[in-house]
């Protein structure tokens, strides 16, 4: 019964000279060719969706051979009996079919319409070949006889079929095929509407006495069901929906626990326990059934193969696995509950079987059809789980026999009671791979490892890693009970790494400490390894809050106390540092947010708890905890310990860097000798990207120490443009007498410091020791300050960030090197920026400088000076033209200051080096300098310490850059007015408001922390200066120039006399030889021809000498009244025509500026009179 298709039953009746003919045979061969029926839509009334019958075989036999009454009165399908009866006609005229024929088909027309269930057609063949003797006409009259005589329920069961000798055409066929097929299923679906209708009324009278379940079943399900019906015409899925229902209403007697229709629970037979379990036809289900004796056992396998036989022939296999899995977990443990009253080992032996069955039954199912990927891992996963269930049985087999340990993972599936293995049983077994494995242990070794292993080669293709890994660990116990401890350690050793991604904790501990124990027996020595082993399960001992750990020993305090001290010894075995990382037994979290100051020496305190997750002590040497700031600045607090014992512990490091600002928690380290537990707070790039959600970092705030030892850098005071850039570098000592100190600088930049050649900043007395990337002081007393400049290579930017590395030690604690990383950042960039403009006039030079700020700060100038670099011989006099001034002057971003300077050079030509110096501090070094000087003189160094004297400029310098409201009045009256100031304790609000007094009324002049800004300058060299002049001549014959208030009026449109003069000097040539030259100059007057009309020669080329002037007249004419300038004259040069005047090509250098630029003529309008007489009434008169 594994496969219930069966052909449908189809009859043909027709007059026994034609079925004993050759045309006969000749038709039935071309009707067989066009079977089976393919693409048959079903569509019952009592089921919502359309049916596809994908295939339907069709079976013909004579209605003789198919008589009614010769089928069982209990069908196993209704397809036993014929669904379709055939007549087949061949009549030519009408007289035979009315004196002949048509008896004929009442006869058969009243044997076939008896039956129940049953359809009838007629098929009328039509020759062609006899068509030319009688007409078609008649042919037509002999099938609309038959339709009137036999249609009589309006349905038409007469087809015709157009027959030719080898006609095997479809076309030919279509229309039977389609009366075939609708009389199949109209047959069909009126036998399996009546059945239903008797199943349900059975089922209805189940309340009812002498209702009995095993008559239900086989008219229900059974050997003639509704679902053998179904499978018949391959509708599988309506089959298996009746053995579910099948098997819903089994439970629901079975929840009524009326099972008087069953015999017992289980009868096992001689082979019971290893027949194929999906084998519907090892017994005689249907006569067991039938005679009400059938076990509960025999009844749920037979129920569970006719389910599992239809999902595998729908391609299912995969719910075929799963349901047999969970067949034999159920059913095998109802089993176990009635175990003594089975044969020995029968329960285990059944299983073992019928999963390794279900397997291959799976396996012949899936060859037949292609799965596409995520069903095929589906499908290997279904069958590791059966092959796991299988080898279950053999753990429960092993302990019983004495050939597997008592013990994890064997014991856990392991019944409590272990029979007597001398009487054991050898015959209650019929499987022979079984019964050959429990009669020798090494047999039942391989067979373990065998099925094992074939677990595992299913789950890997499965892709279900981790089942696999778990089998793994079977297998490495087994190394171990069997002695092969070399082979179990490697299996343990490398099982874990691949446990851990699943946190698997009980299972991960127990091959961590099998590994430990195999270590320990085989006496391998306690490296590395061995750490590394320690160390993973005392870690899975506190993720699974040591209760759920699969260890052996009962004390397991004492056990995990033992490995701890085992670690210490291990650990100072070790030739070097073992770093490990993340380790849960210990868990740290900084106190506060705050370090506290050491105050009486520099450094700071930082507190912190460690928590000892294991449940005895943890011995430790050394704890340290490091803060990262910026540019890779990194703080490292220390402490020394002994251990730390279980649960909660506080400790207190310290750090002897005198760092100061906001650093994040970065690491924490607890050595344990040559062990060392690192923690790091902060993921690495490689896995920042696979966290969905990255821990904050913990800020700590480390106060500034005023009192401690500090490195400043800085502009120096004094720059010179032309030397080598420098950085002024600042130590303070604070409170320590520093015997030396090393500072080092360094720029991520790449700018190299010049450390051979830093001097002192001013001479004291004091030396250096210069090195090639460090410099060195000595015996530095407490509070004192040194400075020193440090060139460097000139940077690109506007500032250079530099990292500074200081060591020192100090009198007080000589042993102890304190060292310091700073980020410090020097402006390297000018506050100013300078522009030169050079006005020549004869021997004299104007040089007008404009001084403009370079950022958004204000700059204070107290003077500037221009001075001769090394004066000479040629004696220049430099003089400032500027008013005197009064104070000091501010330069804003807006508002630039102007210097002008006259440069005076009557010997000849000046050839000397000049220097621009500016001596300038910033507006808010100048307020943080007179904040000072007005804090140290209210709060003198012997009632304060100088910390409390740094808080208070701070918190004033703080308030003056929140507020900017005191900048303008500050500038124009020299009054600072400090903005209010709020969170001060007492004392300091008390001192604050001295301090703010003295401000306001008395200030002390300032006079530190200027700087001088030296900007080199040459003397500029122009070859020419052209002086034009334009001057007004009283007459047209005068030769002499008039002063403006003797010239005669002058009238718009007025003729004008002019002279254009242009005088040459060469005195500030490059050299004294060129005075001795003369070149080619030309000049051109502007036109302005909306003011004046120029009449003359008012282009034309001339020769230039020094000292020479050169005259041309002109004629103005003003074309406007009002006072005019005059029109401006160019003058350029022309380029040499030979090469002697020069000595080259070139075209010389000139300057040229107008005399007459700053004057104005007055142009008087035309003078004249106009009257005009108006006589009202009479023509308007007009006289001049």
């Amino acid at each position: 019964m594994a496969n219930l298709t069966q052909d449908v039953i189809t009859t043909y009746a027709a007059p026994q000279t034609f079925l004993s003919s050759d045309q006969w045979k000749q038709i039935q061969a071309a009707l067989l060719s066009q079977l089976p029926l393919r693409n048959i839509h079903w569509k019952s009334l009592s089921r919502p969706s359309l049916r596809t019958i994908q295939e339907l075989r069709v079976k013909l036999l004579p209605l003789d051979s198919a008589r009614d009454e010769h089928a069982s009165q209990i069908p196993l399908t209704i397809l036993e009996r014929p669904l379709l009866n055939i007549y087949m006609v061949i009549c030519e005229d009408n007289d035979t079919y009315k004196n002949v024929v048509r008896k004929q088909i009442k006869d058969w027309h009243s044997a076939v319409s008896q039956r129940k269930n049953q359809e009838w057609m007629i098929m009328y063949v039509d020759r062609p070949d006899t068509k030319a003797a009688t007409p078609g006409f008649f042919q037509k009259a002999v099938l609309d006889k038959i339709r009137a005589d036999f249609n009589l329920d309006k349905r038409d069961r007469c087809v015709q079929l157009s027959w030719s000798t080898g006609c095997d055409n479809p076309s030919a066929w279509a229309d039977v095929m389609t009366k075939m097929k609708d009389g199949l299923l109209s047959a069909f679906d009126s036998a399996i509407a009546q059945r239903e209708e008797d199943v349900k009324r059975l089922e209805a009278q189940r309340q009812m006495p002498g209702w009995n379940f095993c008559t239900f079943f086989i008219l229900k399900a059974g050997i003639e069901s509704l679902a053998c019906s179904f499978e018949g015409v391959n509708l599988c899925e309506d089959a298996l929906l009746q053995y579910e229902e099948l098997e819903a209403s089994f439970f629901q007697v079975l929840r009524e626990k009326n099972l008087s229709w069953f015999g017992t629970l289980i009868s096992p037979g001689a082979k019971d326990d290893s027949l194929p379990l999906l084998s519907s036809d090892k017994k005689s289900y249907r006569d067991l059934i039938l005679a009400n004796t059938i076990s509960i056992f025999d009844f749920r396998v037979y129920l569970l193969a006719r389910q599992c036989s239809l999902l595998g022939r729908m391609a299912k296999v995969v719910q075929v696995a799963r349901k047999s899995a969970a067949f034999l977990n159920t059913f095998g443990r109802r089993l176990l509950e009635v175990q003594e009253k089975l044969p020995p080992f029968f329960l285990e032996s059944w299983t073992y079987s019928s999963a390794l069955s279900v397997v291959e039954e799976c396996d012949k199912w899936a060859s037949n059809t292609q799965l596409d990927e995520p069903t095929l891992k589906l499908h290997q996963a279904g069958k590791g789980e059966l092959v796991e269930l299988a080898r279950h049985q053999l753990d429960i087999l092993g302990v019983r026999l004495g050939h597997l340990p008592p013990r994890p993972p064997f014991s856990s599936v392991s019944p409590t009671v272990t029979p007597d293995t001398a009487t054991f049983p050898k015959d209650n077994i019929s499987n022979p791979e079984l019964t050959l494995a429990l009669n020798g242990a090494e047999v039942f070794y391989d067979l373990y490892v065998r099925i094992t292993n074939r677990a595992i080669d299913l789950f890997k293709r499965a892709g279900r890693r981790k089942f696999a890994l778990r089998l793994h660990g079977s297998l490495a116990a087994l190394d171990v009970h069997r002695g092969r401890l070399s082979t179990a350690l490697q299996t343990y050793k490398s099982l874990p790494a691949h446990y851990a991604p699943h946190q698997w904790s009980s299972l991960l501990s127990f091959m961590l400490s099998q590994a430990i124990d195999i270590h320990s027996h085989l006496a391998n020595p306690t490296d590395r390894e061995w750490i590394t082993i320690l160390l993973a399960f005392l870690q899975t001992y506190v993720d699974g809050l040591g209760s759920d750990m699969l260890i052996p020993e009962d004390d397991k305090d004492a056990y995990v106390s033992g490995l701890v001290l085992s670690l210490k010894t291990a650990a100072e075995t070790l030739d070097a540092d073992f770093p490990h990382d993340d380790h849960h037994a210990i868990s740290l979290i900084l106190s506060s947010h705050d370090a506290a100051l050491a105050e009486t020496k520099d450094g700071s305190y930082l507190e912190i708890d460690v928590r000892n997750h294991l449940s005895c002590p943890i011995p430790a040497d050394q704890i340290s905890v490091v803060l990262a700031g910026r540019d890779a600045e990194k703080l490292r607090y220390t402490a020394d310990v002994k251990s730390f014992i279980a649960g909660n512990n506080r400790v207190k490091l310290f750090c002897a860097m005198s760092s100061q600002g906001t650093y994040a928690w970065d690491s924490t380290e607890i050595r344990i000798s040559r062990l060392v537990l690192q923690w790091r707070r902060h993921p690495s790039s490689a896995n920042k990207s696979n966290e969905t959600h990255q821990e904050l970092p913990f800020i700590v705030h480390i106060p500034k120490d005023y009192a401690a030892f500090d490195v400043q850098l800085a502009q120096p005071y004094c720059t010179e443009l032309w030397t080598a850039e420098k950085a002024l570098v600042t130590v303070f000592s604070g409170r320590n007498h520093i015997t030396t100190t090393t500072v080092k600088l360094s720029s991520p930049s790449g700018t190299h410091f010049q450390c051979r050649e830093a001097f002192l900043s001013e001479e004291d007395g004091r030396s250096l020791e210069l090195g090639d990337d460090s410099i060195t002081l000595m015996n530095i007393e407490p509070e004192t300050t040194i400075s020193f400049l440090v060139p460097h290579a000139s940077s690109s930017g506007h500032s250079l960030h530099v990292y500074v590395d200081a060591e020192y030690l100090t009198a007080s604690e000589p042993s102890t090197v304190r060292s310091l990383r700073l980020s410090r950042t020097v402006t390297t960039s000018l506050p100013v920026s300078v522009n030169v403009q050079d006005f020549f006039r004869g021997t004299r030079l104007f040089s007008k400088f404009t001084i403009s700020s370079t950022s958004h700060q204000f700059v204070r100038i107290r003077s500037t000076r221009l001075e001769v670099r090394e004066p000479g011989a040629d004696d220049l006099q430099i003089s400032d033209c500027s008013s005197a001034r009064q104070g000091v002057t501010t330069v804003t971003p807006t508002q630039p200051a102007n210097v002008l300077f006259q440069l005076n050079s009557p010997m000849g030509q000046a050839r000397e080096s000049l220097t621009f110096t500016i001596t300038y501090r910033m507006l808010r070094d100048e307020v943080e300098a007179l904040i000072s000087a007005v804090v140290n003189n209210i709060v003198p160094r012997s009632t304060t310490s100088p910390g409390n004297r740094e808080v208070i400029i701070n918190r004033l310098l703080e308030g003056l850059e929140k507020n900017g409201s005191w900048v303008e009045l500050y500038i124009a009256t020299g009054e600072l007015n400090i903005p209010p100031i709020e969170e001060l304790d007492d004392d300091l609000k008390s001192m604050l408001l001295k301090v703010k007094e003295a401000l306001s009324s008395n200030r002390p002049e300032i006079t530190e922390g200027w700087r001088d800004l030296k900007i080199p300058l040459d003397v500029p060299r122009v070859d020419i200066i052209a002086a034009a002049k334009i001057r007004i001549l009283s007459s047209p014959f005068s030769t002499e120039e008039s002063p403006s208030h003797r010239l005669p009026a002058l009238y718009a449109g007025q003729p004008i006399s002019a002279v254009m003069t242009v005088t040459t000097s060469f005195h500030w040539g490059s050299n004294s030889e060129a005075k001795k030259r003369s070149y080619r100059m030309r000049f051109d007057v502007e036109e302005m021809i909306k003011v004046w009309l120029v009449s003359g020669r008012k282009r034309g080329d001339f020769i230039a000498t020094d000292g020479a002037t050169y005259e041309v007249p002109l004629t103005l004419i003003a074309l406007n009244h009002g006072e005019l300038s005059l029109p401006k004259v160019a003058i350029t040069p022309l380029p040499v025509a030979d090469g002697s005047a020069m000595g080259s090509t070139a075209v010389p250098t000139t300057e040229t500026y107008q005399v007459h630029g700053a004057e104005k003529v007055l142009i008087l309008p035309r003078g004249g009179r106009s009257t005009f007489v108006l006589d009202m009434g009479s023509p308007m008169s007009y006289s001049r």
